[in-house]
């Protein structure tokens, strides 16, 4: 872990409603006025908020399922259309990070990892990377197939998901001396506890017994892409927070599905 202070310690707290405002103006596209006293503060200030910021991006995909599923449209293409409007809703912001870093790994050194994640075009593993990501949460959808269900582990997903990259912010170093995770600072323990907390609560909405088998694979899932980061890049950027989310709700959606087969 890096030697540099916490957030906790380092950084005013802005109040929850602003922190709120803060997590959905970057990590969502849902119109939010900002604050200039509010903009000021890095988005390592806001973690207790990421798990919220899940909600309006699980309630477009819940809204456009349900919508599909009444009008006879089959449950694989109501999960992709669902996909569709909760990349719509992100700017598909934690996608393009699993592509970028997919890419990154096939290169040969850190240094050439870090350029390539920089690089703006894709290339054949973020594509296979982007396949399997759509792919899978579009399978899980289908397969619980009912729309109050589908609500239920896309809240669950989308929420945890996103308290599961406050972890890795904590955790990790920083990859580069500067960038967006180094703009977006670190949380301090306090706030990563507390969005941790908030992330394993909102995996209730599956059900005890599905809460219980998401737990441990969502913090697999977030370990493994810690794990790889240290190992490839040297710590943390965008890009590996954003498949810390990608892998993360994948693992919650299969979970429901492990669940669902007991």
């Amino acid at each position: 872990m890096s030697a540099e202070p916490d957030s906790d310690e380092t950084t005013a707290r802005p109040g929850f409603g602003n922190e709120l405002r803060l997590a959905l103006a970057f990590l969502t596209r849902v119109p939010v006025r900002l604050a200039p006293h509010v903009a000021d503060h890095p988005l390592a200030a806001a973690v207790r908020a990421f798990p919220f910021a899940g909600l309006p991006v699980a309630f477009a995909g819940s809204l456009v399922y349900a919508i599909a599923w009444t009008l006879g449209v089959p449950p694989a293409l109501a999960g992709l259309l669902a996909l569709g409007a909760m990349m719509m809703a992100t700017g598909a912001l934690h996608e393009d990070g699993l592509a970028d870093f997919a890419d990154a790994a096939g290169a040969r050194d850190a240094d050439r990892r870090l350029a390539v994640m920089r690089d703006s075009r894709i290339g054949t593993f973020g594509v296979l990377a982007l396949i399997l990501s759509v792919g899978l949460r579009a399978g899980a959808l289908s397969y619980l197939a009912d729309p109050f269900d589908v609500t239920c582990v896309l809240v669950a997903a989308s929420c945890a998901s996103r308290a599961c990259i406050v972890y890795a912010m904590l955790v990790l170093p920083f990859a580069r001396a500067d960038g967006l995770a180094r703009l977006a600072g670190r949380p301090g323990r306090a706030r990563t506890l507390d969005a941790l907390a908030i992330g394993a609560v909102f995996l209730l909405a599956m059900g005890g017994f599905a809460a219980l088998v998401a737990l441990p694979l969502a913090a697999l899932a977030t370990l493994a892409v810690v794990g790889c980061a240290r190992r490839l890049v040297g710590g943390q950027t965008g890009d590996v927070l954003g498949s810390v989310q990608q892998m993360a709700e994948i693992a919650i959606l299969l979970a429901a599905l492990i669940a669902q087969s007991w």
